[in-house]
């Protein structure tokens, strides 16, 4: 079983930049993709950013041009650098992780950390 380990949310001021991180652990997987996902409040959960093993990246258009995500050589964790931060940014980012734990696929999120951005 795959788990997810979260970290670097919190509140900036508008203009501010965070950096979040995904670590996964667990039993032993083929990693196809890890990604953000964010979700404000009565509002659909959107893709915000997701990189694939091999290095492809894919951003959200709200996003694109103030946020990259990246990984670590071995591909784990992942970090998304989020610049320029505006109000609207303020959601609860999940990371998601897609690949295979042996020949089953999994698709696991972790429980979400809160970006606030005030203006």
């Amino acid at each position: 079983q795959v788990q997810l380990e979260e970290s670097g949310g919190g509140s900036v001021e508008t203009g501010g930049s965070l950096t979040l991180s995904c670590e996964t652990s667990g039993s032993a997987a083929r990693i196809i993709a890890m990604g953000w996902y964010r979700q404000a409040p009565g509002k659909q959960r959107e893709l915000v950013a997701v990189i694939t093993s091999g290095g492809s990246t894919n951003y959200g258009d709200s996003v694109k041009g103030r946020f990259t995500i990246s990984r670590d050589y071995a591909g784990n964790p992942v970090y998304l650098q989020m610049n320029s931060l505006k109000p609207e940014d303020t959601a609860v980012y999940l990371c998601n992780v897609r690949g295979y734990s042996g020949s089953v696929p999994f698709d696991a999120w972790g429980q979400g950390t809160q970006v606030t951005v005030s203006s």
